[in-house]
C-alpha cells in the first residue's frame, strides 16, 4: 500500500496564466519525500486555511492509507486539484487553479502571494491507457486544462494524439508546447458561463481506427453523458476509457438538495458501491441512473 503522506507547501511564485486561471509555484522543506506517479492527471487533496488563518491545520497519516486530523482540531478546507507539475531537482511542485468568483480555493489562489501556506497529501494517477494504444482523444473544460496539458505534453510517441479543450474566452487558451503528432483545438464556452459542450463534442469525433483511448474530464453531470456514449452506444470496454467528473455546476445547491435526502435513500446510494457481483461500470451506470431520478 502507498503511504498517503500530507505535505506543508510554500508558495514561491504566483502568475496570472488567462483570465481564468493561475499558476502557482510551491517549495519548502514539506515536500522532503514528495512523491509523484508521474502520469499526467494524477490528482490529491489541497488544505486551505480558514479565514483569519496564516496556514491550514494539517492533518497526520494514518496506517490505512488515509488522513485524520489531532483530536479537538477543526479539520481544514479541502479541494481535489491536478499536478501540473513536478520538477524533483528544483523540490518544485505547481498547481494552475481555475479561478472566479466565490469558492474557496479560487477566493485563496486570487490572494496567494510568496510565502503563503497550503498543504497537500500524496497524488493518485487516474489515466490508465493500455500500452498498445495508437491513438488517444483527450476532452477537457478548463478544470481539466492543467491534466490535458501535461497528457499532452508527455504523449506516447507515435502515438496520435487529439486534444481539443473547451475554455470560456478565446482570452482563457494558453500556449502550450507539445510533441510532434499532437493536434490541440481549442471551444469556446461552457465553464460555467454556458451550457457545455464536451458531450458534443465527444459526439462529433470521428474515432480513428486501431486501438485507442479517450480521456475525458468536465462537469460531473455533462460526464454522465460521456461516459454513456462511451459505454453503450461505441460500446467501448472499460479500459479504452476514462470520464471523470471534475466539477459540479451549481455544487451549492446540489450539495443542499443530496444532503436533504431521508436517511434511508443515503445509505441505498452508499450500498450500492458495496455490490460485489457487479463490475465498477455496472456499478456506476445504476448510481447514475438513480441520481438522475432523484433529480441529482
Amino acid at each position: 500500500m502507498t503511504v498517503n503522506l500530507v505535505h506543508r507547501i510554500v508558495v514561491q511564485r504566483v502568475e496570472r496564466l488567462s483570465p481564468g486561471m493561475m499558476r502557482i509555484v510551491f517549495g519548502g522543506e514539506g515536500l522532503d519525500g514528495f512523491v509523484t506517479t508521474g502520469v499526467g492527471d494524477e490528482y490529491f487533496r489541497v488544505f486551505f486555511p480558514t479565514e483569519g488563518q496564516i496556514e491550514p491545520n494539517l492533518p497526520f497519516p494514518t496506517d490505512d492509507g488515509y488522513w485524520d486530523f489531532p483530536e479537538g482540531v477543526d479539520p481544514a478546507p479541502m479541494r481535489t486539484y491536478t499536478v501540473r507539475d513536478w520538477d524533483a531537482a528544483a523540490r518544485e511542485l505547481t498547481i494552475d487553479f481555475v479561478v472566479h468568483d466565490g469558492g474557496i480555493a479560487a477566493a485563496w489562489a486570487l490572494r496567494a502571494q510568496p510565502g503563503d501556506v497550503l498543504g497537500v497529501n500524496t497524488p493518485k494517477a487516474l489515466y490508465a491507457a493500455p500500452a498498445d494504444i495508437e491513438w488517444q482523444l483527450l476532452i477537457a473544460d478548463a478544470t481539466g486544462l492543467p491534466a490535458a496539458a501535461r497528457l499532452a505534453e508527455n504523449a506516447p510517441s507515435g502515438v496520435r494524439t487529439r486534444v481539443v479543450v473547451e475554455v470560456a474566452t478565446a482570452e482563457d487558451e494558453l500556449s502550450l508546447t507539445t510533441p510532434d503528432g499532437v493536434e490541440l483545438h481549442w471551444v469556446h464556452g461552457g465553464n460555467g458561463h454556458g451550457p457545455t459542450r464536451i458531450e458534443e463534442i465527444l459526439r462529433a469525433s470521428e474515432l480513428p481506427t486501431g486501438r485507442g483511448y479517450v480521456w475525458v474530464a468536465g462537469e460531473t453531470k455533462a460526464t454522465r453523458g460521456v461516459r454513456k456514449h462511451l459505454r453503450h452506444d461505441l460500446k467501448l470496454p472499460a479500459t479504452d476509457y476514462k470520464v471523470l467528473g471534475y466539477w459540479t455546476e451549481n455544487a451549492e445547491a446540489w450539495r443542499e438538495r443530496y444532503e436533504s435526502l431521508d436517511e434511508g435513500t443515503h445509505a441505498r446510494l452508499m450500498a450500492m458501491w458495496n455490490d460485489d457481483g457487479r463490475s465498477e461500470e455496472e456499478i456506476e451506470d445504476a448510481y447514475d441512473a438513480e441520481l438522475e431520478k432523484l433529480g441529482l
